[in-house]
């Protein structure tokens, strides 16, 4: 369909590999233990705190802002007031503070997010983004040296220039499954369902068993045993492949690691909670099914 062209288009581009390559790694070592930003900044950037990813709250800031800005520049534009003028400067204003605000946050985010089409893609979103804050800021020095007309034609510039980068990331979302939860769909099962003898669950051992066709992640630390959903809920990476952390395990993919007791995000990039799975042995077969946690 006509509608993926821009998104094949990039798709292609090679040249932003090399690009890529060489930020990417920088970004992730500055978000990391030793990096110069850390782990704690890096769970506020992502939106660990948050549930939900924090970029995703931000981009309304300048989108709102400066499609607020295009009416108020349109009025004044036609009827000549002054005070238009004032709100759609200071529209833009905001726009550019906010902006700022969600490229740190889409940087933190897109460094966790692996190779191939969604970095591309997501690339060339951050590079729009930039391009479209750029001719913001160019349109407020022209409002101030009395060039009002050409910084309303920078402003619609960039206006057109952010709502191609919007394009791109719903495509991220929606599409690729970017910033999602990938446990989302999972359907623990209501009533208990024998997944694994007890015998065959080993101490400190990550194994993956199927509930009624759901990946499900047993870890046995001492007399308790744990149950959580095995799709990592950041990208769906496979937990049984991680490594275990006193009663925490870290994904493999992109390190974000949950608690075994109940789920939640003890570390980045995720924002999203793991589900958790009440577990009882019986008969010598451990069972798991739904938990109201």
């Amino acid at each position: 369909m006509a509608t993926h062209i821009p998104v094949d288009l990039i798709k292609r581009q090679e040249w932003l590999e090399p690009i890529a390559d060489r930020l990417q790694p920088s970004i992730a070592e500055a978000l990391s233990a030793n990096g110069y930003i850390g782990t704690k900044a890096a769970n506020i950037l992502h939106g660990t705190w948050l549930g939900h990813p924090l970029h995703a709250v931000l981009t309304d800031v300048p989108i709102g802002s400066w499609t607020a800005a295009a009416v108020f520049d349109a009025v004044e534009e036609a009827t000549g007031n002054r005070a238009m003028a004032r709100a759609a400067d200071a529209a833009i204003s905001v726009g550019v503070v906010g902006a700022v605000a969600a490229a740190v946050t889409g940087l933190a985010d897109w460094s966790k997010i692996g190779g191939g089409n969604p970095r591309r893609i997501g690339l060339v979103h951050g590079l729009l983004n930039v391009t479209a804050t750029a001719c913001y800021v160019t349109s407020l020095c022209l409002r101030r040296q009395r060039s009002r007309s050409a910084g309303r034609q920078f402003a619609l510039l960039g206006l057109i220039v952010s709502s191609a980068s919007a394009y791109l990331g719903g495509h991220l979302v929606y599409k690729e499954k970017i910033g999602v939860d990938h446990t989302a769909g999972f359907s623990p099962p209501e009533d208990f369902v024998p997944v694994l003898a007890e015998a065959e669950l080993p101490d400190s051992q990550l194994r993956r068993v199927q509930a009624n066709g759901m990946p499900v992640l047993l870890v046995r630390r001492g007399e308790r045993i744990y149950a959580i959903a095995e799709t990592c809920a950041h990208l769906g990476g496979p937990l049984a492949e991680g490594s275990l952390e006193n009663s925490s395990v870290r994904c493999p993919w992109h390190g974000s690691r949950y608690s075994l007791e109940d789920g939640r995000v003890l570390e980045g990039p995720s924002a999203h909670a793991q589900p958790v799975l009440e577990v009882r042995v019986r008969d010598g077969h451990i069972g798991v099914r739904r938990s109201d946690r």
